[in-house]
């Protein structure tokens, strides 16, 4: 009987195989969430440690992962001390990582090299989920289908602001919800100025959060920094350039992206006394 392995996706795309079969028996933990986190943000220095309501903003995002459904662990990964003290003050697991991590998803790759867990979830420490079924939507797909090595999530723009704004992450996919581009540019480009009269044309906000299948994960950090990884500043193009497949499914639930001190206002003000 031909194997799950045999299939030619995996043959097209490095690191995809079933954890199911590069894990052995032992599967261990089945869903783990890492959150990295680093100190050195040029935009927005010592973010994850910022105050909201009196709690470091890296702890809101782990209390809310911690809700997810699916979820049965959840890590901080950082190279700062203060934010692993600040961690386990607040009664989260935390892990001192290298200085040298290039993305967050390289941070996460490095504790993923000691879990047993089929399913990694990089929830960066900026993504300030307001559900944490934002989790479970975006795990769902590799439960779904074996075959899919990262997923991700996207909702629809409506702000026209937004399309044009480089903080905000953009995503194209194709009919099968695969994600054929990211970029901080307007994509797609309306170049005829159609899209008033075309409601069936969008545009997508990608989210800070990917569910790798572990091998993928750990393939997709021994891989070199791409050209399109390094000129955009997204590591999700890396997977991209090297020929991995990303799910990217939908979400309207809400959350907030947390890159300025700007941003961390209109949170505060947004958040409605969730704390706990």
């Amino acid at each position: 009987m031909a194997q799950i392995s045999d299939h030619p996706f995996f043959a097209a795309f490095p690191g995809a195989m079933p954890a199911s079969e590069s894990l052995g028996e032992e599967s261990g933990t089945d869903v783990v969430v890492v959150i990295p986190a680093r100190m050195a943000s040029t935009r927005f220095p010592g973010k994850p440690l910022a105050l909201v309501n009196g709690i470091p903003l890296v702890i809101h995002v782990a209390k809310m992962a911690r809700k997810s459904q699916v979820v049965d662990r959840v890590i901080i990964a950082t190279d700062s001390p203060e934010i692993v003290s600040e961690a386990r003050k607040h009664g989260f697991e935390a892990v001192l990582t290298s200085s040298g991590a290039h993305t967050g998803s390289d941070r996460v790759a490095e504790v993923a090299k000691t879990l047993s867990a089929q399913i990694v979830v990089n929830l960066q420490a900026d993504e300030i989920m307001g559900d944490p079924r934002i989790i479970d939507q975006a795990v769902e797909p590799l439960f779904r289908d074996e075959r899919l090595p990262i997923s991700t999530l996207r909702r629809t723009l409506s702000d026209p602001t937004e399309i044009l704004n480089r903080n905000i992450v953009k995503v194209v996919c194709n009919q099968r919800n695969m994600a054929l581009y990211f970029s901080r540019s307007p994509i797609p480009m309306d170049r005829d100025g159609i899209a008033p009269e075309r409601p069936d044309l969008r545009w997508d906000q990608h989210l800070g959060i990917y569910a790798f299948r572990r091998p993928a994960l750990l393939e997709f950090a021994r891989l070199p920094v791409s050209p399109l990884e390094e000129l955009e500043k997204l590591e999700q193009l890396r997977a991209l350039d090297y020929g991995f497949a990303i799910y990217v499914a939908r979400t309207d639930l809400p959350s907030w992206r947390v890159d300025t001190p700007e941003d961390l206002a209109l949170f505060s003000k947004s958040l409605s006394g969730e704390t706990t």
